[in-house]
């Protein structure tokens, strides 16, 4: 078994050797997904896997826009359409500095397993930019995503691919892409989600990514016959994610902690309530301030700059900033804490020696591609209220949101319940991702 994951694993590095990112999320499913393949003669001896790790289709263009000062700049603009055999490529766009083939591989690979998970017919994809929005004013935002999707505009479609935001893409991002792809294409369709309420949005959309980590931490909790009522929690991260996985824990009882951005976290031992969460919500989102100003509001809070928040002793985890930022050494302070459970909101916020940490000392774990699912999984009920001509009310969509976490959860504890009855969520999600994708692609043929 070892043999034949290393001989694998040794194949996609030769191809993506330069691809960190990439290769951390591939071994990670490789590591569960070839026992189940070489177990089950219907996928054994057909390169399945090889044939998902290899993205359909990757698109990398030029991306020419005029700043406020008169002056050209010039950007890298990507789209990893990674696999469709479920439904049309679905995923976010990333606007960061740090955005490379590498890490949208890794989040298109990612996707594909989260989507499957999800139920809806949506296959996996992701894309971006190395533009920076911070410090951008309006006006060069709006020129730079029209830019942006005068390229992207004759990759995409409501049935061929359907992105969505992401770290740097939010409401203001999304309104401008929308509005460039609806002229260039000259039709008012659903081919972007996370749109405002009044031109094709869904509500519960914002909050989805959010609210689903808290509800998987709450699947997680009641299999121990436990809940989050009561529960100290720490988040890291202080945006859309963040903020609303926070809202969720208090509305469920539980005491929120700490919050982060890329300068530091504030830890509040009398817990951020409703109120300072309101607070952090116009910091970030009107303001677009930073979170150490929340101690200039609330003066008994301390703001610990240049770290992040895993040293303060909580009973659950929310890890929602973003890729690797928890590592070992955070996971052993964590359960020398007495952390009992962590589910993710970002996308593979913990390395591999941090979640081998959490599974020796058999914690609830949820990796992100089961418990971050809820945001892609409201997409995809933005994608069919935008086919149905349809809004439903708040309540039809949490509630459709819920169900689909249970769904999730199920499915993790059919493929990942172990002998002894512990529950390895890595392991489940993976295989119940592949599964779904595996059989489409064998009754679709070698395409």
């Amino acid at each position: 078994m070892k043999n034949n994951i290393e001989a694998f694993l040794d194949l996609v590095k030769e191809r993506n050797g330069h691809e960190p990112e990439f290769l951390q999320a591939v071994e990670e499913v490789a590591e569960t997904v070839i026992p189940y393949i070489i177990q089950h003669d219907i996928y054994y001896g057909k390169n399945i896997l090889l044939r998902m790790v290899e993205p359909e289709r990757l698109l990398s263009f030029r991306v020419c826009w005029v700043d406020d000062k008169g002056e050209i700049q010039v950007n890298r603009g990507y789209r990893v359409q990674m696999n469709s055999a479920i439904g049309p490529y679905k995923g976010g766009l990333r606007f960061h500095p740090t955005v490379n083939a590498s890490i949208l591989k890794f989040l298109a690979f990612e996707q594909v397993f989260k989507n499957s998970l999800t139920t809806l017919p949506m296959g996996g994809g992701k894309g971006g930019s190395d533009f920076d929005p911070k410090g951008k004013s309006d006006n060069e935002i709006m020129r730079f995503c029209h830019a942006f999707m005068t390229e992207l505009f004759r990759h995409i479609g409501p049935n061929t691919d359907v992105p969505a935001g992401d770290i740097g893409v939010g409401a203001r991002e999304i309104g401008f892409l929308f509005g460039m792809y609806k002229k260039l294409n000259n039709e008012f369709t659903g081919v972007l989600t996370g749109k405002g309420l009044s031109w094709g949005g869904s509500l519960i959309r914002p909050e989805a990514t959010g609210y689903g980590t808290v509800y998987f931490a709450q699947k997680m909790l009641e299999t121990r016959n436990d809940t989050i009522k009561g529960k100290h929690v720490v988040v890291s991260g202080s945006g859309n994610v963040a903020q609303y996985a926070a809202e969720k824990v208090l509305q469920l009882g539980g005491k929120v902690l700490t919050l982060s951005d890329s300068s530091g976290y504030i830890y509040d031992e009398d817990g951020i309530n409703e109120e300072k969460l309101k607070f952090v919500m116009d910091l970030k989102n009107l303001k677009r301030g930073r979170i150490s100003e929340y101690i200039k509001s609330y003066p008994k809070a301390k703001f610990i700059e240049g770290k992040t928040p895993w040293e303060i002793s909580c009973d659950i985890a929310l890890p929602c900033a973003t890729q690797n930022e928890l590592h070992e050494n955070d996971a052993n302070l964590l359960l020398k804490n007495g952390c009992i459970c962590v589910s993710e909101g970002a996308n593979m916020p913990s390395t591999k020696q941090a979640i081998s940490a959490f599974h020796k000392a058999k914690i609830l774990f949820a990796p992100g591609k089961a418990s971050n699912a809820g945001g892609v999984a409201t997409s995809g009920l933005e994608m069919t209220q935008n086919s149905l001509r349809y809004k439903w009310t708040r309540e039809e969509v949490d509630n459709k949101l819920k169900d689909i976490m249970t769904d999730i959860h199920q499915s993790c504890i059919q493929y990942g319940q172990e002998e002894d009855g512990y529950i390895d969520y890595v392991k489940g999600a993976n295989i119940a991702g592949f599964v779904k994708v595996a059989d489409a692609m064998l009754a679709q043929g070698i395409v």
